[in-house]
């Protein structure tokens, strides 16, 4: 039965996607399966993640079949709870191999996070081709053990050679939403879907659909400064924040800051925007080097390795974005956004830098060389 299930198989390439954990691993990998589906529609694509993640209910969602690990995360401190740990690693290996064995894939696909790991060490001893796709400009331990059996590594900055074989490098950016091209179009239905004015600035806040507290703080400690009649502030402030700064925002009578928990039009949020204040996750920051508008990054310390940080100095040191960080927000970002609207020539800068590092249609660029891997 299993024998003539396979056979029924061979007519098209198959590829296993392991990966997740955030949206940041699963988004891009969902990007890679649909431009492997309008390459090839009859791909047969199964994803492996780990269980209990998000990628367990986005996955399927999103169209896709998907089996979850056991595995986790290790604990950085010393605690009895890694043992668990330890033995959820060694079912996933032993079921990780079972998936492959069954799957018969042609290539695996590994995007990071708890699940990759597991599969693309069963997929490299079993002389499966493997793809490494790292979103950021800082390899974390897992790629960089993974990449001594990977066919081919994807990536989207400079000088990662300094973690993996130059000879297996690739650069195609990360894959992310494309639709950017007419934001331009869209400014004044996206200034009157937002109620903001037209002919002043507009200072777009993000901190993801959770919220980025460091920076929520920035803006509440420093609300009377954000009343200034020159600019408006469209600011997400992320559900678990909302009620707390609408309220405050209320109080202050500033009839140029509109507040949202989670902004659904981002196109439109992108097109009303003449400056973007975001954290500094890989697949944000693709998308802000498409959008080419002047960016204030303000990375994260709660990430694994500290990357986002290294992401936004990959930025800031070609002066393609404004770097402040966690710890300096609170006294420097609500000044320094302020001050770089009256700057019009560094903005200019910053926009032609930034653009200079987009990179479209990565998730062709990868699922190419997916399938190129698949015909090996």
């Amino acid at each position: 039965m299993k024998e003539k299930r396979y056979m029924s198989l061979q007519k098209h390439k198959r590829v296993i996607i392991s990966g997740g954990g955030t949206g940041g691993h699963i988004f891009p990998a969902i990007s890679i399966a649909n431009a492997l589906r309008r390459i090839d529609p009859e791909i047969d694509i199964l994803f492996v993640g780990a269980e209990g993640r998000m990628e367990m209910e986005k996955i399927p969602a999103a169209g896709y079949r998907i089996i979850g690990l056991p595995v986790a995360g290790i604990h950085r401190s010393l605690t009895l709870k890694n043992i668990a740990v330890i033995l959820k690693l060694f079912r996933s290996l032993g079921m990780a191999k079972k998936v492959l064995s069954e799957f018969e894939p042609d290539v695996v696909v590994g995007v990071g996070g708890y699940a990759s790991g597991p599969v693309l060490r069963q997929a490299g001893k079993m002389g499966i081709p493997t793809l490494i796709q790292e979103q950021n400009s800082y390899a974390g331990v897992t790629n960089k053990l993974l990449a001594k059996k990977a066919s081919v590594i994807c990536v989207a900055y400079d000088g990662m050679d300094k973690y993996f074989p130059a000879e297996k490098i690739i650069k195609t950016g990360n894959p992310v939403r494309q639709n950017f091209d007419d934001l331009k179009k869209l400014e004044t239905e996206a200034l009157l879907f937002f109620n903001l004015k037209k002919g002043f600035p507009v200072i777009l806040v993000l901190g993801g659909s959770l919220g980025a507290g460091s920076i929520n703080k920035s803006l509440s400690e420093n609300i009377n400064m954000l009343r200034d009649p020159d600019c408006q502030w469209l600011w997400q402030t992320g559900k678990h924040y909302f009620e707390n700064v609408k309220a405050l925002v209320s109080l202050s009578f500033s009839e140029n800051i509109s507040v949202h928990g989670f902004i659904n039009r981002m196109d439109y949020a992108y097109a009303a925007a003449d400056i973007i204040v975001s954290r500094a996750g890989a697949g944000t920051i693709s998308e802000l080097c498409l959008i080419g508008k002047p960016v204030i990054l303000v990375p994260s310390t709660n990430v694994a390795e500290d990357h986002q940080t290294k992401n936004a100095k990959a930025l800031s040191e070609k002066e393609a974005a404004v770097l402040i960080t966690d710890d300096q927000a609170i006294k420097t970002l609500v000044n320094e956004a302020i001050k770089l609207v009256s700057d019009k020539t560094k903005r200019v800068v910053l926009s032609e830098n930034i653009l200079k590092m987009a990179y479209r249609d990565a998730d062709i660029r990868i699922a190419e060389e997916v399938l190129k891997l698949a015909g090996k």
